[in-house]
């Protein structure tokens, strides 16, 4: 049976409720540490390293006109490893810009997630420095990250550990503003966005998870396969590695038509997210339109006002970064922007931590 065909299955038994034979099937097609595919077949793109991506998600400049600044391939090199990853600097750099990092979805690519996120126009836009993490086949046959894995559920050890280090090294060869510095990704990119922030909440002042799960959410494949469609069993929040305990700003977006990761997860994240910071939050709920889509948007504010917590709930919305390219794969064109909404939310928070 043909890998994609295999998880197809695998999704079905899982919507039916044989657990164990979805796992059977998963297990079977694929190598112990391989992951999962999103539920849509992803758009052709160029994933050839160092390729640069021609991005049209209009910012400051006219609609069309792609990026001005450099997008490039670089590996970062440790005693954990090695990982490459794609930069864009923006034209006009300077010291002390913003630093985010994007983690992709399953089957995808830097180039292809830059694409389908417009966010290198952004950062043109906005000011900042945008860091994409390779994920290769080698170390996932579908390229997701491994997030439901204990290995790389903990601070200095696998995937997390070399994400955590690429950063510190961007931060230093850029002259990034360290109380600045933000990760955010798609499905399984979104599962290991909040496991960074949850491992290292002194690296990153927010975090953004789209169409994500909880960190936690799963610890092997099958526990993996019930989260997505069930949420997070274990409901304690967790307590990072090295015992300073940091609440990290969130924001999530989730489609809820999701059939690949069940709308419930984004609930786990910030019902998380307010335990973590102490709860004493005043919620209100904005509706609204945006790109054809109707939405719904909680704010979470603290005594003083301070927006902690956005959860976008997306009407209709499948399994797919929100207002983003359709040249990208995973990428809904219609409704409200992901990433001009995570951006406008990052820069509202900096890190307090020494």
């Amino acid at each position: 049976m043909a890998l994609i065909d295999s998880m197809a299955e695998a999704l079905r038994l899982t919507q039916s409720g044989d657990l164990a034979a979805a796992s059977r099937v998963v297990r079977g097609a694929m190598a112990a540490n391989a992951g999962f595919a999103p539920d849509a077949a992803p758009s052709p793109a160029s994933d050839a390293p160092g390729a640069r991506v021609i991005d049209v998600t209009p910012g400051r400049k006219a609609p069309g006109t792609p990026p001005v600044g450099g997008f490039t391939t670089r590996t970062y090199k440790s005693s954990a490893g090695s990982i490459d990853y794609m930069l864009y600097r923006p034209a006009d750099l300077a010291p002390g810009m913003p630093l985010v990092i994007m983690l992709h979805g399953c089957t995808q690519s830097p180039e292809d997630f830059a694409r389908g996120t417009g966010m290198n126009a952004l950062a043109d836009e906005y000011g900042c420095v945008i860091a994409y993490p390779r994920q290769t086949q080698s170390a996932n046959m579908q390229k997701c990250w491994n997030w439901y894995q204990p290995g790389n559920q903990q601070r200095d050890s696998g995937e997390p550990a070399l994400i955590a280090g690429l950063t510190r090294d961007i931060i230093a060869a850029e002259h990034a503003d360290p109380a600045r510095v933000y990760v955010a990704g798609l499905s399984a990119g979104g599962a290991a966005a909040a496991i960074m922030a949850d491992a290292y909440p002194e690296l990153f002042a927010a975090v953004g998870v789209h169409s994500g799960l909880a960190c936690g959410a799963a610890r092997d494949l099958s526990s993996a396969l019930t989260a997505m469609k069930n949420g997070t069993q274990d409901k304690r929040v967790r307590t990072p590695a090295g015992g300073k305990a940091r609440f990290v700003p969130v924001i999530t977006f989730h489609g809820d038509r999701d059939t690949t990761v069940g709308e419930i997860n984004a609930r786990d994240i910030t019902d998380a997210a307010t335990a973590a910071s102490g709860g004493a939050l005043s919620v209100m709920v904005e509706n609204g339109q945006a790109g054809g889509r109707s939405y719904s948007r909680a704010l979470s504010r603290n005594a003083d006002g301070t927006v902690l917590i956005e959860q976008w709930t997306i009407t209709g919305a499948g399994h797919a970064w929100s207002g983003g390219d359709s040249k990208g794969s995973y990428a809904d064109a219609t409704g409200p922007n992901a990433s001009r909404a995570m951006l406008d939310f990052f820069l509202l928070h900096r890190s307090t931590a020494k």
